[in-house]
Formats: C-alpha cells, structure tokens, sequence
C-alpha cells in the first residue's frame, strides 16, 4: 500500500536491510522493488572496480578513492564503511529529499551502515535482518557465486560469525527473515513494508473527505 492509496500525507521511511555476507539480501531487496513501484532504491558509492554486470548509478556509483574521501570530508556521507579494501557510502541528501516527500527507500546495507542510519534517522528507519538458515547453508551460498577466492570466502566466513550477533541487537534492528524459502522471505518483506506504513504514528491523524 503506498502513501497515496493509504490516503495520508507522511514523512517518507527508510527500510535498512542488512545480512550477514552470503545471506540473501540482495535478492529480496530486488523482489521488493519489482512488487512495490512506490519503493526506490537508495544507490551507494564504492571505491571497488564494477562486478561483471554490474551497471554505474543502478548498482553503485563507482568513484576513486580520491572521490570518495573528499566528499566523506564534506559530510556528504550517511553513513560509509571500509570493507574488504574498499570503501562504500550512502549519500545523505537523496535520504532527506526522500523523506521530506513521503518517498519510501529501500537501502541494502551492511550491518555498520545500518548501525549509523538508525542512530542518524531514529524512527524514520526501519532496520530488518536477513539471516541464512544455516552457517553451512550460508558458506554454499559464497561458493556458488563464484566471485571470491578461497581466501575471500574463509574471510567473510570468520566475518559472518561476529555478524550474526547483530540480529539481536534491537536497536538497530525492528525485524529478523530467515531467508530458508526465498519467496517466503520476500512475502515477510513485503508484509513490513504494508504494516510501517499503516503504523499509527506514521500516518497522523485520521480523515475523511
């Protein structure tokens, strides 16, 4: 249900979705796009070269490291991280513009981003965690995408473990997917952003024409 259907003026919502590495997010973050054309997606800053596939402003803006620190030095940074030698970002003024205008984001983020978006935007974000069904389910998942060597994958994999405590941490976090069943988990997703849309001290006073 989108704000307009919902019939209620609102400040927009930031939905930080976040996983351990391996664990599926990326996937129901696009599901949730493809089902919900109220939904847009908030693209991050990386220093690391494209992937195979990927495309420049709708996977990532792509920048030199020289880029990227002179605008974390301007505080144009909601949040940014350095991971595995590279560096990531979300820019803050597309966040604002959004929420100023009603317009619900999606941001897939790792578990430090989330972290910094709940402590900068409080009730305005929404933190859900994707978890794997399993850590043998999750280490198959890092080694049929063919991306890492096996050094990467023994690193994301001592990562994982610290990362998995997070899903406890209530602060950062309003919800927890078990990502066993894909489309399952993309239906529980699509079922928080319904219910923080219709929450009571989102959508004000009520109305009628």
């Amino acid at each position: 249900m989108s704000k307009a259907v919902a019939g209620q003026n609102r400040r927009g919502i930031l939905f930080v979705v976040s996983a351990p590495s391996g664990g599926g997010k990326t996937t129901l973050v696009k599901a949730a796009l493809d089902a919900d054309s109220d939904l847009i997606l908030s693209v991050s800053l990386t220093t690391r070269q494209p992937r195979v596939g990927e495309v420049e402003a709708r996977d990532y803006y792509f920048v030199s490291a020289d880029e990227f620190a002179r605008r974390r030095e301007a505080g144009e940074f909601a949040e940014s991280a350095d991971v595995f030698d590279h560096a990531y970002a979300t820019p803050r003024a597309p966040l604002e513009d959004a929420i100023a205008r009603g317009r619900d984001v999606l941001l897939d983020v790792d578990i430090q981003g989330a972290r910094a978006l709940k402590k900068l935007y409080g009730e305005d974000a929404v933190g859900i965690f994707v978890m794997p069904p399993s850590f043998a389910a999750l280490e198959s998942r890092l080694r049929a995408r063919g991306t890492d060597s096996d050094e990467q994958i023994e690193r994301r994999l001592q990562r994982v473990r610290t990362e998995m405590r997070a899903a406890a941490e209530t602060e950062v976090y309003d919800y927890r997917i078990i990502n066993e069943d894909r489309d399952q988990a993309a239906r529980e997703i699509r079922a928080i952003l319904t219910a923080e849309r219709l929450r009571l001290t989102r959508v004000g006073e009520p109305g009628l024409d």
